[in-house]
């Protein structure tokens, strides 16, 4: 069972990586829990400075199993089929998006569905050239989970957003660069050199300060300025009392590159 969703932590970098490749990653309630679990471990992980989260084989992840959701279907279990979504995906996503510390989406192949919501609610994309997105939905009649309804059309607009969302395709890697959904696009053989050398460069960076950064553009996204100022003000507070400010202060003053450890 915890070979489904694999966890592993060197040098400040957290690498949660999907792995049922026979099934492109679908996520089976099995693997929704792990995934859940595993992805609020990092979040909670103090050692943890920087979240990259991945898949084995030829997809990154290809949202929800269906052939265990047309089960539920033909079982008509209500409850598990429609549960999964505030159990499961919702958390997933919150985690991702809200963690004090910065998250990278591995883009190894398709991402579908939950799949690509996840990697939306992520801070960068890297995806590989083979690679592609599908906010495939509507495509089986459903609506929008796992917080795609406010991730993309922040990464996009609305107007296109909901595009794609009426009429899904499979967005390949150089058109979702050039829509914003990717933050680069590098080769196949390159992405995890690509993905080592950014997720090492923000593991050795102001964590503290990272979070409350993404925190705060988060935040700003529905509330006031009045509000989001306030929010900020909270934010200067916490990383004003880190030991990475102070230092980064006395490196300053002494004209020397600052270390950061994240605190």
């Amino acid at each position: 069972m915890s070979d489904l969703v694999t966890y592993a932590v060197a040098e400040g970098v957290a690498t949660v990586t999907l792995n049922r490749p026979e099934a492109m990653n679908a996520l089976d309630t099995p693997t929704k829990v792990l995934l859940r679990d595993t992805i609020q471990a990092a979040a909670d992980d103090p050692a943890v400075r920087v979240v990259v989260l991945t898949g084995t084989g030829r997809a990154f992840c290809v949202g929800q199993d269906l052939k265990e959701h047309i089960g539920l279907l033909q079982a008509n279990d209500q409850a598990a089929l429609w549960s999964t979504v505030p159990d499961h995906y919702a958390p997933i996503a919150l985690a991702l998006a809200e963690m004090p510390k910065p998250v990278i989406a591995a883009v190894n192949g398709v991402a579908a569905g939950a799949g690509a919501s996840m990697a939306f609610a992520c801070d960068f994309r890297i995806v590989a050239d083979t690679a592609g997105f599908n906010v495939a939905f509507a495509g089986i009649a459903l609506s929008c989970d796992t917080g795609i309804s406010w991730t993309l059309p922040r990464l996009i607009g609305q107007a296109k957003a909901l595009e794609l969302l009426y009429f899904p395709r499979t967005i390949p890697a150089a058109e979702a660069l050039d829509l914003g959904l990717a933050s680069s696009v590098v080769p196949a053989d390159g992405l995890e050199g690509a993905v080592a050398e950014l997720a090492g460069k923000l593991a050795a960076g102001p964590t503290v300060a990272y979070g409350a950064v993404r925190q705060s553009i988060g935040y700003s996204a529905s509330h006031t300025l009045a509000e989001s100022i306030a929010f900020e003000a909270t934010k200067m507070q916490l990383t004003g009392g880190t030991e990475d400010h102070r230092n980064a202060v006395d490196a300053f003053v002494a004209k020397q590159k600052p270390t950061f450890r994240g605190r």
